[in-house]
This record gives C-alpha cells, structure tokens and sequence, in this order.
C-alpha cells in the first residue's frame, strides 16, 4: 500500500509539475479542471446523488467554470473570489469545531462550489496574471504537498496527540507541527528561487499550509457525514481524486489572499 502511494504521488506531482511550468495557462486552466471536474464528481458521492443527480451537479459545475473562464479572467474577479473563498472556509472550521453535529446532504451539495471552485479560478488566474505566475502556482502546489508529507512522516513515526478526534482521529499536533515545519521550508526556499521577500513569503506559505488542514479536515467531515472512508477508489494508495486536491481547495484562496496583501499579485 506504501509504495503504491508513493509511485501514485510521484506520477502525479511530477506530471502537474510540468504542466505547471511548461504549459500556457489556457492549457493549465483545462488540466487544472478536468482534474477538478473528477472532485466535483466524487463531492457528489458525499451528497448521495446518483445517476441523472449527480450527472447533472457535475454539469452545473463545468457550466459555472465556462461562465468564470467566458468572464472572469479578463475582469477584476480574483479579490471577491479570494475573499468570498476565504470566508466559506473560515465558515467551515466553525463546522469543523462543532462536528459530530449532522450535516444535511443539501448543505454539503451547496457548498461543492464555494469550496472547488475558486480554487481552479485562481490557480489559473495566478498563472497567468503574476509576474512569476508559473513559479507562484507550483510554489502553492509544492507547500501543500510538503504540509500533507511533513504531517505523514512525523505524525506516522512521533504521533501522540489527536489533532481532531471526531473527524480525523488519524492525524495529530506533531504530525500537524511537522508538516507546517516543512512547509515553511519549502516556502523559504521558493522564496529564494523567485526573489520574494524571504520572511511575508514564508508567512503567507504557512498561512497556505494551515488552510490546507482545514480542507482535509473539512473533507473528512463530510466523508464520515455519510460514513465513507475515501472518496473515490481512482488513485492507488490515495483514494479518490477529492482527497488529493481538498487541501489544495482551501490553501489557494488563502495564498491568493496572502499575496495580495504582500502585493505580490491582484
């Protein structure tokens, strides 16, 4: 199981990688969304539609995405998505503080949108709108992956202490400290690469990396709403394609946000 992940991961990431930072951003914005439709489908699954149902929640999701890459990218539609984004996820550790509670499989339905969607819009607007738009995106990219990493071998090896319980009773504080450790890293260094202030890039990058949990923990949640382990079985050793990109979901807005503020995009 160990090294099926292993090689899943390492496919993937490299595969993402170079397209990423050889590929035009047009290119980026369809790989970047068929790899979100394939999230969306399985976000479905945690609302229980089937059939026609989720055939046509996955339809509303592409038709939104058409609508956002028709207008969105030659208009100044980032900040009220990226802070439209930021708010639903703070909304959502509210949620996660008080789960058990039951979630209604509408509300899950609802917020398929506000969790994916801005992600892909920004991700792809960032990649071509920044000045470093190629290095940004695959520094957010490789700052997740360092945070889900960092948490896996620390709290794999020295984990004691249960992050979220009720939610997620596998992950815990020195898994969670390992993987903003790494995160931090990897940040410091990508701000090094791209010739960024050394110490906002290393906050924001650890800002991004605290969003990330809440997006795994967020997903989770919703998974053990209608008690499935993985959302979907496509990605050996992984699950499905939702939890590969739930802690990208929530960790782009929060980057966005930070780099605006830095004033390093808009």
């Amino acid at each position: 199981m160990l090294s099926a992940r292993v090689i899943t991961a390492l496919v993937l990431a490299s595969g993402v990688t170079a397209a990423v930072l050889f590929s035009p951003t047009w290119a980026v914005g369809w790989i970047m969304g068929v790899i979100w439709l394939g999230g969306v489908w399985e976000w479905a699954g945690l609302t229980r539609l089937q059939g026609p149902a989720r055939a046509g929640y996955l339809a509303a999701f592409a038709a939104l995405m058409l609508v956002l890459a028709y207008w969105g990218f030659d208009r100044d539609w980032a900040i009220p998505i990226t802070g439209i984004a930021v708010a639903w996820w703070a909304l959502a550790l509210l949620g996660l503080r008080a789960y058990p509670r039951r979630i209604p499989l509408a509300a899950v339905g609802a917020a398929g949108p506000l969790a994916l969607l801005p992600a892909w819009f920004l991700l792809t607007h960032l990649h071509g709108n920044a000045a470093q738009g190629p290095g940004l995106t695959l520094s957010v990219l490789l700052i997740v992956w360092a945070a889900d990493v960092g948490a896996y071998l620390v709290g794999s090896h020295w984990g004691q202490a249960k992050l979220a319980p009720r939610v997620s009773p596998g992950k815990t504080w020195e898994g969670f400290t390992g993987g903003m450790l790494l995160a931090g890293c990897i940040a410091f260094v990508a701000s090094i690469a791209l010739q960024l202030p050394r110490g906002p890039f290393v906050a924001v990058g650890i800002a991004a990396a605290l969003g990330s949990v809440i997006g795994d923990l967020t997903v989770s949640m919703f998974k053990r709403n209608v008690s499935v382990k993985d959302s979907g079985r496509l990605l050996p050793g992984h699950g499905g394609i939702l939890d590969r990109i739930d802690s990208l979901a929530a960790a782009t807005p929060v980057f966005a946000l930070g780099l605006i503020a830095a004033g390093v995009s808009g």
